[in-house]
């Protein structure tokens, strides 16, 4: 069985919703299954934030996708993390990076990706993307080729 005790919000009787950014609520549980090479997909198709400029809301599906290494992400942290950006204001290019970045930095999984596909505004929709694959390793080949090769329509 994994070592589940470091994680706080799984369970918990109250859950608090932050009310800005909340890299912090994100929490990680050991991978039993580190040898094998696996992907795992979160699709979350109620992603808000705000415009930056107008503050009005932004509204996208986000997907994320990575193979774990030693690490995985608690799947209602994520959720509560990705809440976080309701009221937060950025663009979109920068939610999809972030999300990627601070990822990252919690699990240091061999490859990860972002995909966000956000409602037009204006006429125009943007779906930015995101990758990572490990330096000095198949996975940083396979993030060259899905980056230059993904459809994120």
């Amino acid at each position: 069985m994994s070592d589940t005790s470091n994680l706080t919000l799984l369970g918990s009787a109250r859950t608090v919703y932050p009310r800005d950014y909340a890299p912090d609520v994100l929490e990680a549980f050991p991978n039993r299954h580190p040898d094998a090479d696996y992907f795992v997909t979160f699709h979350c198709p109620e992603f808000t934030s705000l415009c930056p400029m107008t503050q009005q809301p932004d509204f996208a599906e986000i997907v994320i996708r990575y193979i774990p290494d030693e690490l995985l992400v608690e799947s209602k942290s994520l959720k509560l993390y990705l809440f976080s950006f309701r009221n937060h204001g950025d663009f979109h290019e920068n939610c999809v990076n972030t999300i990627l970045q601070d990822l990252l930095k919690l699990m240091q999984p061999k490859y990860i990706e972002v995909l966000g596909r956000f409602t037009p505004r204006g006429g125009i929709a943007i779906h930015p993307f995101a990758n990572y694959g490990r330096a000095d390793t198949r996975f940083e080949r396979m993030a060259e080729h899905r980056l230059f090769n993904h459809e994120a329509a």
